[in-house]
Order: C-alpha cells, then structure tokens, then sequence
C-alpha cells in the first residue's frame, strides 16, 4: 500500500509541477504567443512549425489545440490554417518526454534544486521574474514527481513486480496501444502519461518495445480534450476535432504496425544510438516518430478537410428559416401586399440589427460575455434574411407597378445600410475578445464618453424605425441634428483620449481600440441616418432640406 501511494502522490507531484511549468510559460509568453498564432497564413509548414514552437513551450498540445479551436470558432482562423497548427503542436508536446528522460542521468538530483531557485524568484516584485520563478519551480516539483515515482518501481516493489508480471502477459501491441489511449483520456495529458512510461522503462519495470506502444497509444487518447473542446461549437470546430482524432489514429496505426514488423531492429538502433539508457530511448523515439508521422500528414490537409466536410455536414439551421416572418414568393401574385409584407420584414430586421448592436457595444464597455451566442447567432439572421430579402425584392421588381420601382430601389439600399449596422455590431463583439485576451478594459471615464456618443446613437436608431415604418417626414430634421451631434462628439471625444494619452501612457495600449469603436459608431450613425431618408431619397442622401 505504502508503494501504491508513493506512486499516485508521484504521479501527482509530477503533473502539478508540469502545470505548473506550464502556467508559468503562459504567463509570460501568452500574450505573444496568441498574437502569433493568429497571424498565420496559409502556409502548412509555417502552421507546423508555429504550432511546434508554441507547445514546446507552453508544455501543451491540448492548450494550444484549445486555443485553436477558440480562433475558428470565432473566425478569425480558417480549418486549413487550425490543422497545420495543431500538427505541430503534436510535435512540440513530445518535449515534455525528453525533460522526463533527463531524471534518468546522474545530475537528475541537482535538477531538484530548480524548486527552489524557483520559490526564491517568485517572492520577486518584477513580474518577469516571478514567472520564470513559477517556470523554474514548476520544473524542479517535475523532477521530484519523478524521482518519487521511481522509488514506487524500485527493483523488487511490489508495484514493480506488479508491472513487471502484468505487461509480460500483456504484449499484444494492439492492447498495449488501446491502454496508452484509454489512461491517456483518462488523466487528459499524453505528457503525463509519456512521464510515467518513460520511468517505468527506466526502472525496467516495462519492456522497452511495450514503452513504445504505449506512448504511440497516448497520442490518441489526448485527443479527447480537443474534442471536449468542440463540444457547443461551430461546424467548423468540430471538423478540426475530428481531423485531429482521425490523423493521430491513422499515424499511431501506422506506427505500431511499423515497430510491430521491425521492433527487434528499431530496439537495437536505439539501444546502440543511447547506450541502453532506456528512459531516453522512449523519449526519443517519441520525438522522431511525431517529426516523421506529423509532417508526412501535411500534404493531405486539404483531403481531411474535404472528408470532414463530406461526414460532418452542415445542419440547417431551423432558427434561420424562422426568421423570416412576413414575405413568402406566393405573396408576388399580389403585389400590393407582397410591397406592405417586404416593408414589415425590412423592420423586422432593422429591429435586430439595432438590439445586436446594444449587444455588441455592451459587451465591448462591460466585457460581460453572457450574450455572445445570442450576439453570434442574431447576426446570422440579419445576414440570412438580407440574402432573402434581396431575392424576393428582385423578383418583386419584375411585377409591381411603376410607381413601386422606386421604392423597391430604396428598400435594396435600405437593407444594405442595416445589414452594414449589424456587421459593425459583430465588429464590437470580435473586439471585445481581443481586448479580452490582451487583457485590457477602458477605465470608467472612457467609457463614460463612449457611452455618451452612444447614447445619440440609440436615440437615432429609435427615429430611424419610426420614420421608415410610419413615413414621418417631420421627424427628418431631427435625425439630421443628431447626425451632426454625432460628427462633433468624435471630434471631441478624440481630443479628449489624445490629451488622457499625453497624462497617462497607459491609455495608449487603448487607442486602437477606442479609435476603432469613435469610427465605428460614426459610420453607424451615417448607416442609419441613410434608412431614415430613404423615404424621400432611394439613396439614402440627406441632401434635400
């Protein structure tokens, strides 16, 4: 019982100083590291290589295929460009294996010391410091982790001779890998489960070729944390998760069959190469056989995708259908009506557009993502029913009398300016997750003023609705007053930032942000001061006072 607990508190020692190393690297290299992963185009090695680069240091190819999947569900990351990344970050994970082989050296004990360097550095005011202290820390419990573990499989130990008994019986590759993937999904990290093997090979209490089954079955099992991280995402996201699963099954497959057919050869190349330091040679042979397995698969991206497309298929979306809830084409044998019901749907929409909006901008000042869904998917009904809309529209203008052109010429250009409205709602909501993972949020007199302008902007939205539904001529004026308030606000609230800049540096980090949001609500307020007078102008111009 002693051995079995020595064991478990090891294992635990050794993942919570791997988290911890891990959230040290986060803390300081985050930042960057989301920045970097962002920016890549459509280069498949460069995808590999950033993604490799990343895990190896974050510690982590679940973390980093999390944060991929976060990118392409919000967008901002094309399948095609997720994939190559997370194939690197199957490459950079196997660092973790070769950190774990080193407690099998001489100098393991002195690596110990690391926790304590790292206990002193974090009592450090600089924040640098303090986390290359949590880092450093993080690595020395690792090491410990480890050398508690091995005492657990002391030559002799009962969990030894355990071990020792149970994988003599058990040398089918194919259990052994089914094993690596099962406890791998089990504890939710393969670099936990490569630490463990790689000490029981060390201690001999596992054969050299069973090390080799196990850490290639330990590749697929931590694919469960990817897909638990597609789970309520986009079509896309889960695609990205099934290709995961899919080319690390197809690689570890592949690999077993390969050390199957040849496990005598490659034993003895590795035991010649490392001079029969076993835990190393696990190690290694994990880093050579994710180099080679990874980087063959990069061609073949483009294929997954297509094969993720043809199996996990786009749903119709239910909600978009109902969207739509004045206009249907049997309506265009009656024109006069289908012109009252397309108006009705033009507000309908106007009224989403205008309600995304609070949303958008509220999530921007406040960061309060309760609504992020809501924002997402109602911004999907504004692009759907501006689609349907259009359509009928140009079907309608074949049949309606002369009179009525127009007005179905208007209402195209109306349509355009609120579905503009709504994309400057979203442009608030995809902001508001930068800012968010910068970790940056406007002090409250900055969001004072935006507020302000705001505000102006709720007022015209309300006047817009009313002027368009109820063709309030006298109401115009009024818009155009507002319209102007808003034009002079920038100017001021621009002013007003450029002069907090100059007392405070701080703020600079900000002026993108606030610039972007000024600009963004002036061209909104142009978008619907257009809607208001398009019921004297199709285009919207205000040039009739």
């Amino acid at each position: 019982m002693a051995e079995i607990i020595t064991l478990l508190v090891g294992s635990a020692i050794f993942i919570t100083g791997m988290n911890m190393m891990s959230s040290g690297l986060k803390k300081a290299t985050g930042k960057g590291l989301k920045s970097l992963l962002r920016k890549i185009q459509n280069s498949r090695l460069l995808g590999l290589l950033i993604g490799a680069a990343v895990t190896a240091l974050i510690q982590s190819s679940a973390a980093t295929s999390v944060m991929v999947i976060g990118f392409i569900n919000a967008g901002i990351m094309s399948m095609f460009q997720g994939v190559s990344i997370m194939l690197g970050s199957f490459i950079g994970t196997t660092i973790t294996g070769v950190l774990s082989a080193l407690s099998s050296f001489d100098f393991a004990q002195y690596l110990l010391l690391l926790s304590f360097i790292g206990v002193v550095l974090m009592y450090f005011k600089n924040e640098k410091i303090k986390h290359i202290g949590e880092i450093l820390c993080g690595l020395g419990i690792l090491f410990f982790g480890l050398d508690t573990m091995k005492h657990a499989f002391a030559d002799g130990s009962a969990v030894y001779t355990f071990c020792k008994e149970l994988f003599v019986q058990v040398q089918n590759p194919v259990l052994l890998l089914i094993i690596g993937c099962l406890f791998t999904a089990l504890v939710q990290s393969s670099s936990a489960t490569s630490g463990i093997v790689i000490v029981m090979v060390g201690t001999n209490a596992i054969s050299l070729s069973s090390g080799f089954y196990l850490v290639l079955g330990a590749t697929i099992g931590t694919v469960i944390t990817t897909l638990i991280a597609t789970i309520g995402g986009t079509t896309n996201a889960k695609r990205a998760g099934f290709i995961s699963l899919i080319i690390k099954a197809i690689t570890a497959t592949i690999g077993t069959l390969v050390v199957w057919l040849f496990e005598k050869p490659i034993s003895d190349f590795f035991n010649h190469i490392f001079n029969n330091n076993y835990a190393l040679e696990v190690a290694i042979f994990l880093v050579v056989y994710s180099l080679i397995a990874f980087s063959l698969m990069l061609p073949f991206i483009k294929p997954f995708v297509r094969l993720s497309e043809i199996i996990i298929r786009e749903k119709p979306n239910k909600q978009l259908k109902e969207a739509i809830l004045y206009i249907d084409d049997r309506m265009l044998n009656t024109p006069s009506i289908a012109m009252m019901q397309v108006k009705k749907e033009i507000v309908h929409m106007m009224e989403l557009s205008y309600k995304n909006l609070d949303r958008g901008f509220n999530r921007i000042i406040s960061q309060n993502g309760s609504e992020d869904k809501l924002i997402v998917d109602t911004e999907e009904k504004i692009d759907y029913i501006n689609v349907k809309v259009t359509d009928f529209l140009i079907k309608l203008a074949g049949v309606v009398e002369r009179n009525d052109e127009k007005k179905i010429g208007a209402y195209f250009h109306v349509i355009n300016d609120i579905e503009r409205i709504g994309d400057h709602a979203y442009n608030f909501y995809k902001q508001s997750h930068k800012m968010v993972e910068e970790e940056l949020q406007f002090k409250n007199d900055v969001a004072d003023d935006l507020n302000l302008m705001y505000k102006v902007v709720q007022e015209m939205t309300k006047l817009s609705i009313d002027i368009f539904e109820h063709k309030e001529f006298k109401e115009l004026p009024e818009l155009h007053v507002y319209e102007e308030q808003i034009d002079k606000l920038k100017a001021k609230l621009s002013e007003a930032h450029f002069i907090r800049i100059l007392k405070d540096a701080d703020e600079s980090k900000l002026s993108s942000y606030f610039s972007t949001i000024v600009g963004e609500l002036e061209r909104i307020a142009d978008h619907i001061t257009n809607v208001g007078y398009s019921i004297k102008n199709p285009v919207g111009s205000e040039n009739i006072l």
